[in-house]
């Protein structure tokens, strides 16, 4: 199955990296907040990030900050769609679907949004 992870990033501001495998790369997308309840939060997609970043906790290269990860789990794509997107998450802490969905404010712009939420264990 294909893992996903969530890091905490402190570069150039406190945000989260959501990442889903794909193949040699992870699929990544900025949130402006945690995602531990239900409800919308803007992500912006950002470029593929490497796999390394499964495993990665600490600095990034480039004076980029630091990353911590928050959960690391595998996940099921339902529904890959250019502009949507809907997965199954199995973690650690994160379980239940997830939908990310482009918004029409331009290319990078994005929802992330549980459409069941099975909780975020301590």
């Amino acid at each position: 199955m294909p893992q996903f992870v969530l890091l905490e990033h402190d570069h150039p501001q406190l945000h989260w990296d959501f990442m889903l495998e794909a193949g040699a790369t992870l699929r990544t997308w900025r949130l402006d907040q945690i995602p531990d309840q239900d409800g919308m939060i803007p992500a912006e997609q950002l470029a593929d990030h490497r796999v390394v970043y499964l495993d990665h906790e600490g600095p990034v290269s480039g004076n980029r900050g630091t990353v911590r990860r928050i959960d690391r789990g595998e996940f099921r794509m339902l529904e890959d769609q250019a502009s949507r997107l809907v997965v199954q998450l199995d973690g650690q802490r994160l379980r239940g679907e997830v939908q990310l969905e482009q918004t029409a404010d331009h290319e990078t712009g994005w929802s992330f949004h549980w459409r069941r939420f099975d909780g975020l264990d301590s």
